[in-house]
């Protein structure tokens, strides 16, 4: 007696079916554990807590450990900020797994950056505490390697900072300076800015 494939893979398919234990299935694909999701698994002053401790401190390192970070990031700078927030995170997140958990650490962190940018601008000794002041590195065609030894930064480096604003010599360079943001700005000579700008005249 022959068997047709399609009806072997048909009845195979039926009673493969039919053992399938519905229940399971169903607990399997809706059984969502709506509690363990959604109820908070540690207290919510704890929580709190460490987003902010973690937060501010993490300011104050980049403030004053990490200043130029923020304006280049080399590749042993970027390491570190990589580190920095794999450590913290179990330090400030704990041992939570439910959203809401997740959620109230998220609105911690963005009401002390809100608030820390709304004191800033309201209050100037933070405003100072916060936001450095710009440090001369070059003046008059001159590097102020004092000032340089303060952010650690070499002559190349800082050499390297001016060409890429469009200065390849240094004694066109009135003035440069790291600003609060760690990027160098520079401010050219006034004869050298004439020199730049004016138009080439052809030789007679």
């Amino acid at each position: 007696m022959m068997y047709d494939t399609a009806d072997v893979a048909y009845t195979a398919r039926a009673g493969w079916i039919g053992d399938m234990d519905i229940d399971r299935f169903r607990h399997w694909l809706f059984g969502i554990d709506w509690l363990k999701t959604i109820a908070p698994t540690q207290p919510f002053l704890e929580t709190v807590v460490r987003g902010t401790v973690l937060y501010l401190a993490l300011v104050l390192l980049l403030r004053f450990a990490l200043s130029r970070e923020k304006g280049q990031l080399g590749t042993t700078d970027l390491l570190v900020l990589v580190l920095l927030g794999d450590a913290s995170q179990n330090a400030m997140a704990g041992n939570y797994s439910s959203i809401s958990d997740g959620l109230l650490l998220i609105l911690t962190l963005v009401f002390w950056s809100y608030a820390l940018n709304w004191l800033s601008f309201h209050f100037r000794p933070i405003e100072r505490l916060l936001s450095p002041r710009r440090l001369t590195l070059v003046r008059d065609g001159r590097m102020l390697r004092r000032n340089m030894r303060k952010e650690l930064m070499t002559e190349e480096e800082l050499m390297s900072q001016i060409r890429l604003q469009g200065v390849a010599d240094l004694s066109k360079v009135r003035e440069a300076c790291m600003e609060a943001d760690g990027r160098v700005s520079v401010i050219m000579r006034d004869d050298a800015s004439d020199a730049r700008g004016a138009p080439e005249q052809d030789a007679s």
